[in-house]
């Protein structure tokens, strides 16, 4: 856990006007009016409408942004926050002014009426200039696995991760607005090749393996193969079981895939295996440090919109968490790690 490398990104909301939750409701009061009295039908949605209409902005701050954040529409100063499977802090990033301007495209415009939409390309074009940037701050730090949800499943990401880091294995859900490429045999929603004559019968991985000038490929055969034992030459062989093989082979159908043709369906690691549903729970570890950070001390709900007063309390908030850090390591109680409250009891 210590070799992976989380990154997520959330929000610190302001003491603003347009945070008060009257000002929301009262645009989705008023478009509801409006949908009723023209007769609209449901393709047009209030909620998505008044997300649309709202200003990108905070009237009082420039810097303080229109954020979805847990399902409800805020106003807040975003940061993006890396940690280690161990849920320890590595590096937390402001976006701020001087932030942004070294990194212009690191947070887009509002494009859409669709939040999740926004919030999605937003982190995805900022994942890349943080890493880029913690990893030059830190060079003997080289992280071999990478964590992260579906706003990060684009070609660019994939590319950087496994192409141009130390980093060999990336655990991304599959985005569903990009399809898979096409094999010699279907693939699944999981890239894993299936049978010709049945579409939904997965073919079965047998291994990793490499070729002679180092190429990694994986290797998968027909289910129904089954290695039978023979006596005479004490030696077991392949035995496809099919009643309507696809091939004329003995051993069953094989097929090979070579993930660097396709880094995103083939990030390092096989999708839909238990490997990567076990690796990929511990992604939570990064939600759970955010809401560490802002719960337990005390960043949420904070009555002010001084940038600095903000930008000060998220460090040492951080800072604290690197101190229960090391105490829990002192006293031999490592399981504390995230826990402040036992920690101190």
């Amino acid at each position: 856990k210590a070799s992976m490398i989380l990154f997520d990104t959330s929000g610190i909301e302001a003491w603003v006007t347009e945070n008060n939750p009257k000002y929301a409701n009262r645009i989705i009061k008023q478009l509801k009016t409006f949908k009723k009295a023209n007769g609209l039908d449901d393709s047009f949605d209030p909620y998505k409408a008044a997300y649309g209409s709202m200003p990108p902005h905070s009237a009082a701050n420039p810097a303080i942004q229109q954020m979805y954040i847990n399902g409800h529409f805020c106003y807040a100063f975003k940061f993006g926050i890396i940690t280690n499977g161990l849920g320890i802090v590595r590096d937390i990033s402001f976006y701020n002014k001087d932030f942004l301007n070294a990194h212009p495209d690191i947070v887009p415009e509002k494009k859409s009426d669709s939040p999740d939409e926004d919030k999605s390309l937003a982190d995805s074009k900022a994942l890349v200039p943080v890493l880029k940037d913690f990893l030059q701050k830190h060079p003997l730090i080289n992280p071999k696995i990478f964590l992260g949800d579906a706003a990060f499943d684009s070609i660019e990401i994939y590319k950087y991760l496994l192409q141009d880091t130390s980093i060999e294995k990336a655990y991304i859900p599959l985005n569903g607005r990009i399809s898979l490429p096409e094999a010699d045999c279907p693939l699944n929603e999981n890239g894993i090749p299936c049978c010709p004559h049945d579409a939904t019968f997965p073919m079965k991985y047998e291994c990793t393996s490499k070729t002679k000038n180092g190429v990694v490929r994986y290797k998968f055969v027909c289910p129904k193969m089954n290695w039978i034992y023979d006596k005479s030459i004490r030696r077991a062989h392949r035995q496809c079981c099919c009643k309507n093989p696809c091939t004329t082979s003995r051993c069953g159908r094989m097929v090979y895939i070579y993930p660097e043709k396709d880094l995103r369906a083939y990030p390092g690691a096989i999708r839909g295996t238990e490997e990567w549903d076990d690796t990929y729970k511990i992604r939570t570890v990064v939600e759970r440090d955010i809401n560490h950070i802002k719960d337990n001390l005390c960043l949420a709900g904070r009555r002010t919109q001084n940038e600095k007063t903000l930008y000060a309390d998220l460090i040492l908030a951080g800072i604290t968490q690197l101190i229960t850090v090391v105490l829990a390591d002192k006293i031999n109680h490592h399981e504390y790690i995230q826990s402040l409250k036992p920690l101190i009891a």
